[in-house]
């Protein structure tokens, strides 16, 4: 309930606390007793951050066929669509990616430098001057060579840390314990500022063209996709497909692989819905980015009767529903789900993810979803 009660407000960790310590009603809510000392900022984060999306997946379900029998939501009719959820990372360029690698593995070597003695040279006073060198540039010239010298560094770090990595595996420490968790952050570091190296050398030196799938846009959050969206703007997060019913609570959500088109998805969030319900929806509504024959035909294989995509495609109203009438009252329902994705971003944060991990991207989505739909369900229950 506690992350509950924080993804509704938008508290932060800190403010989180000091309301659970402050209000009674919150207390109850969480089951605290009114004498029980509240938990601590860190507490909160180090438990919630344990709840698997997972989990707040099957509680979702649970609250679904609880609505299911009181008459709220059947099911019966659903409408889809997509969006994208931005990670918490700052605009990448090859020089920022640089930077970061540097510092970071800098950071842990000197760290290593207190409590082993080992000898280690810090670059990031070097690779900083670079990187803003490399932003200022009037030239592009100069800015090639301030990129020679960045990537230079940038290899020296990644030497001097390999270096340090095996060194802290082969004498003892005063810390052992400080010396493990340093080995093992500069073994996760390392692979991931080589790849920064290596797509900077191919990209600004070599002059190739990557694609996204060859990319990486963080080091710390390197799970983070490519997103681009109609061939206008560019995220950095990942794509989002949800499903809603009529009530407006949201049923379903799925966070993609990559940026796969739209077109691929329509049947797999279909026949999602048999899995919740049991069965499947008698109407669907999609986005015109759906459309296509094949989807067509395959989604009403299924049993589901009236499929409205909001543009055409070269498909007939009389192929997807039975009257034109129906196919409108289906068009314009679909766009009820833009509605609700609106609504999942400004008010549950669901336009940018803040938790690091993709296990914890993933939760922090589903919680969004599961807070949205305790709402309305409440809201429901008191008209």
């Amino acid at each position: 309930m506690a992350l509950l009660i924080k993804q509704m407000n938008g508290f932060s960790y800190a403010v989180l606390a000091y309301h659970l310590a402050d209000s009674r009603t919150y207390r109850a809510v969480c089951g605290f007793g009114i004498a029980d000392k509240a938990p601590s900022e860190s507490t909160l984060q180090r438990d919630i951050k344990k709840i698997r999306p997972q989990t707040l997946e099957a509680i979702n379900r649970i609250l679904l066929a609880s609505a299911a029998a009181k008459g709220i939501e059947k099911g019966r009719k659903v409408r889809i669509d997509c969006t994208v959820v931005e990670s918490n990372i700052h605009h990448p360029t090859d020089s920022s990616l640089l930077w970061d690698s540097v510092r970071v593995l800098s950071r842990l070597t000197q760290r290593a430098k207190e409590i082993s003695g080992v000898v280690v040279a810090d670059h990031r006073r070097r690779a900083k001057r670079r990187a803003l060198g490399i932003l200022n540039a009037s030239t592009k010239k100069r800015r090639v060579r301030l990129y020679r010298d960045l990537l230079k560094v940038a290899r020296k770090s990644v030497g001097d840390a390999e270096r340090i990595r095996i060194e802290l595996d082969r004498f003892p420490s005063a810390s052992p314990l400080e010396a493990m968790a340093l080995a093992t952050e500069l073994g996760h570091y390392i692979p991931l500022a080589r790849q920064v190296i290596t797509q900077t050398q191919r990209r600004v030196l070599d002059g190739e063209s990557l694609g996204p799938q060859d990319k990486i846009v963080s080091i710390f959050e390197p799970h983070t996709d490519i997103i681009i969206k109609d061939r206008r703007e560019t995220y950095f997060g990942h794509k989002i497909t949800i499903t809603g019913g009529a009530s407006g609570l949201l049923t379903d959500l799925v966070i993609e692989q990559g940026n796969p088109a739209d077109v691929t998805l329509a049947q797999t969030m279909i026949t999602r819905q048999n899995d919740i319900y049991g069965r499947m929806p008698h109407q669907a509504a999609l986005d015109g980015g759906f459309a296509s024959k094949a989807n067509l035909e395959s989604i009403k294989a299924l049993g589901v009767i009236d499929v409205a995509f909001s543009k055409k495609r070269g498909l007939t109203i009389t192929e997807m529903t039975k009257s034109t009438w129906v196919y409108k009252r289906l068009r314009d329902f679909r766009a009820g789900i833009e509605g609700m994705i609106s609504f999942l971003k400004r008010c549950f944060g669901m336009n940018r993810c803040t938790w690091r991990g993709l296990r914890s991207f993933q939760a922090y989505a589903w919680s969004s979803v599961l807070t949205a739909n305790l709402l309305l369900m409440a809201r429901r229950l008191r008209t």
